[in-house]
């Protein structure tokens, strides 16, 4: 990212990012370590952003959302930053959005737009890794929707920072036969049968 776009980051609470989208009529979930907090109950570690993951056919809801909020689209071949203004239309390229009150306020919450429709997610990694909507969220106790830890763990196993490892490491003996199941197929699909998870996930469970 330009060096003027490295602005201090103050993330929302996931009440807060709640009650931000409490009037969507959309899909969306709360991703990247809050979700993984979630599903393992207790805190992993401090974290410097907060993912909201949406589907790209919903972005201009979401941009409704957020009116007034100074939304800037990360362009992935350069990192610059350019304005998503109200109306606009983002690129299929484009997947990353950050989003602060106004340009003079810290970042506050990182949206991410994937792929789909009403009954479907489909990964803008890899067209083969799809999965039901309905099966995507995991709701705390105040229905506030988290994205459930196997598909978040999808998209940590590309390439691991030790963020992921320590991530992977604490999920994966809580995950179900049929999370593991669905983990394993998507990996190999997007990324081959080389992947180093996979080897971890078979050993645990042999």
């Amino acid at each position: 990212m330009r060096a003027e776009h490295q602005h201090a980051w103050q993330p929302l609470l996931p009440q807060e990012v709640m009650k931000l989208f409490q009037q969507a009529a959309f899909p969306w979930w709360i991703a990247g370590g809050f979700a993984i907090d979630q599903f393992v109950g207790r805190t992993l570690r401090p974290h410097n952003d907060i993912d909201v993951l949406l589907l790209r056919k919903n972005q201009q809801q979401a941009r409704e959302l957020l009116q007034g909020w100074d939304c800037q689209a990360a362009d992935p071949a350069t990192g610059k930053f350019h304005p998503w203004n109200e109306g606009d239309t983002l690129p299929a390229a484009v997947h990353d959005v950050w989003c602060r009150e106004n340009s003079e306020s810290p970042w506050r919450i990182q949206l991410m737009l994937d792929e789909g429709d009403e009954q479907q997610w489909c990964s803008r990694r890899c067209a083969a890794v799809t999965r039901p909507v309905e099966e995507m969220t995991l709701y705390n106790a105040a229905g506030i929707p988290f994205l459930v830890p196997e598909v978040q763990l999808f998209y940590k196993s590309k390439e691991p920072r030790e963020k992921d490892e320590q991530d992977f490491s604490a999920v994966l003996p809580l995950l179900s036969a049929p999370q593991r199941a669905w983990l394993s197929d998507a990996i190999i699909a997007a990324y081959g049968k080389t992947n180093a998870w996979l080897a971890h996930m078979i050993l645990l469970f042999i």
